[in-house]
């Protein structure tokens, strides 16, 4: 416990750089095995698009990352928070932070950004893709980017966590948000076993179903039971899903980079519930 303690406290960048290509990489070649839906479309080309956002994500958290390292160091070393309130093994410390960070620095940022117009006219920048795979993980525009830390600083704040936990947390978040979004096909069976712990693909995929109710639902991204405890789960059948978000049906506008920046500036477009 103590070596895993110690190397995440000083993970190098180049490992969690790694982590996050490595993971792109896995999941990209077994979508080209076992695919759960067979697009046609250019595969570089709509990973380009997303990769462009994945780059920004990198920016503006390597940008806001000595907020996060300062706070988590000054509120760990007072042992202030939630996680501070009981005496515990570390191991049971460690999967307390864990799931406290994915609760509210991914379920609750996620369920937010779905019920308040202007954290929604960002977030629905990664609803437009249209062919959900691996890449789709990391599309999201730089300004829902600083949603997420602020929440996750929150998150830490909140339970005192301190940098050990952070780093596996999100070592563990962004392999988990490129597994659920990937475009594989799992044995129905085992897919339903894992949603009951863990957000699986098909559980995911749901949510990017183009309308409502099915796109306000499964807002988890590591953990499962969030959407359990809370009502927000849903199912449907994968093969009655179809991806995209019915304010923005056009594939032109969703492939093209200057207008996703510009989305949430635009005019506020209404959700439909009926797919008209």
């Amino acid at each position: 416990m103590e070596q895993i303690i110690e190397y995440f406290a000083h993970i190098p960048s180049l490992h969690r750089s790694l982590i996050l290509a490595g993971g792109i990489a896995f999941f990209w070649l077994l979508e080209g095995i076992i695919p759960l839906m067979l697009f046609q479309y250019h595969k570089w080309k709509h990973a380009g698009l997303n990769f462009f956002f994945t780059f920004t994500t990198m920016i503006v958290n390597f940008c806001l990352a000595f907020i996060l390292v300062k706070t988590s160091e000054i509120i760990s070393t007072q042992k202030f928070g939630v996680l501070y309130l009981f005496e515990m093994p570390v191991w049971l410390f460690m999967i307390l932070g864990v799931m406290g960070l994915d609760l509210i620095g991914a379920y609750l940022v996620h369920w937010a950004e779905h019920k308040v117009r202007i954290m929604w006219r960002f977030h629905l920048i990664h609803h437009t893709d249209t062919h959900v795979d691996t890449t789709t993980a990391n599309r999201h525009h730089p300004g829902e980017s600083v949603f997420r830390f602020l929440f996750t600083l929150a998150g830490v704040v909140i339970l005192g966590t301190p940098i050990w936990v952070i780093m596996i947390y999100q070592s563990l978040s962004v392999i988990f948000s490129q597994f659920n979004h990937a475009n594989i096909s799992l044995p129905e069976r085992l897919d339903k076993i894992l949603s009951y712990v863990i957000v699986s693909p098909n559980m995911h995929k749901v949510h990017h179903h183009y309308m409502q109710p099915y796109t306000d639902s499964n807002y988890g991204n590591i953990f499962a039971i969030w959407d359990r405890i809370f009502g927000t789960f849903m199912y449907l059948p994968f093969d009655q899903i179809k991806y995209g978000i019915d304010t923005h049906p056009k594939p032109e506008e969703n492939a093209h980079l200057g207008n996703l920046l510009e989305m949430p500036f635009q005019k506020y477009r209404k959700p439909t519930t009926n797919g008209e």
